[in-house]
């Protein structure tokens, strides 16, 4: 794994981050079909990345590397993804990015990650992702240990979904568990997976 000088993003940060995301979910299981047409897939999913990042930027806790070529976004015990306002926007910004089943069904799967949420506080690890033109290098897992780190150094349990089967056994390296699993309404499995406070 290599030395990842990780830092605090900050709102200039906030078109790298998106870029990042949008090419690294592309093809993820549950983040690309949810955006049907490919070729306006980029686009479309843009708007949700940018909608979270932007919320998660008020707390000190999204972190990125030094070129914001991977990112890593938590929410602390005391926040929330998505104000009320913001998450009300959010339908209403997709079904004019996309159309109105489709942002009925990406809003679902939030309500569905939400009601799965445990019920005791923890660091909340919503968006974990490297750019395609920088995987590979480990940055990624990198600036994971370095959040965990940070997470532990304030003695709190992580908790995060994972929506690609093929990322449980990394996650499982630095800690995490697997706890639960929400089918989505097309029958993807997502592994919602816990790690405790160290």
């Amino acid at each position: 794994m290599p030395n990842v000088l990780a830092r605090t993003a900050t709102p200039a940060d906030l078109d790298d981050i998106v870029s990042a995301f949008t090419t690294a979910f592309f093809h993820d299981p549950v983040w690309g079909p949810v955006f049907p047409d490919e070729e306006r897939r980029a686009a479309q999913a843009a708007v949700m990345w940018r909608v979270y990042v932007t919320s998660a930027l008020r707390y000190p806790w999204t972190l990125v590397t030094p070129g914001a070529e991977a990112a890593a976004v938590w929410i602390p015990p005391d926040g929330v993804e998505l104000t009320s306002e913001e998450t009300e926007g959010l339908e209403g910004r997709l079904a004019r990015a996309t159309s109105p089943d489709t942002a009925r069904a990406i809003m679902r799967i939030g309500e569905q990650f939400e009601a799965a949420h445990p019920s005791e506080p923890f660091f909340y690890l919503t968006i974990l992702g490297t750019h395609t033109d920088h995987r590979g290098k480990g940055l990624g897992m990198a600036l994971l240990a370095e959040s965990l780190a940070r997470v532990d150094a304030v003695g709190a349990p992580a908790y995060l979904e994972s929506t690609n089967p093929a990322n449980l056994k990394r996650y499982e390296n630095v800690g995490f568990s697997a706890r639960d699993e929400i089918v989505t309404a097309t029958g993807q499995v997502v592994t919602t997976m816990w790690r405790p406070a160290a």
